[in-house]
């Protein structure tokens, strides 16, 4: 796999920019330089990100939304824990 996250993600399996085996590698998302764990979508060329309203639900029963814009920065989460573990794996 690409060591580069794509442009746009979400979490919504309706969504046509859901794709699980990503989001199973598992995507962090800095946002305006600090870690984000809240995030239903993003996209990085338009620089926003959609996080979860409350415990507000639409008439579908999925979690209303906010729009935020600034800084986006995707990052996989599986090579951060790699770095840390100073490259142990194989041996």
């Amino acid at each position: 796999m690409a060591d580069t996250p794509p442009d746009r993600l979400s979490l919504n399996p309706r969504s046509p920019f859901f794709d699980a085996g990503l989001l199973r590698r598992g995507i962090g998302i800095r946002f305006k330089g600090r870690e984000r764990t809240d995030v239903e979508e993003y996209s990085v060329s338009e620089g926003w990100i959609r996080v979860a309203a409350g415990r507000s639900l639409d008439r579908f029963g999925q979690p209303m939304t906010v729009k935020l814009k600034g800084e986006v920065e995707p990052f996989f989460q599986d090579s951060r824990e790699a770095e840390a573990e100073g490259g142990a794996g194989e041996g």
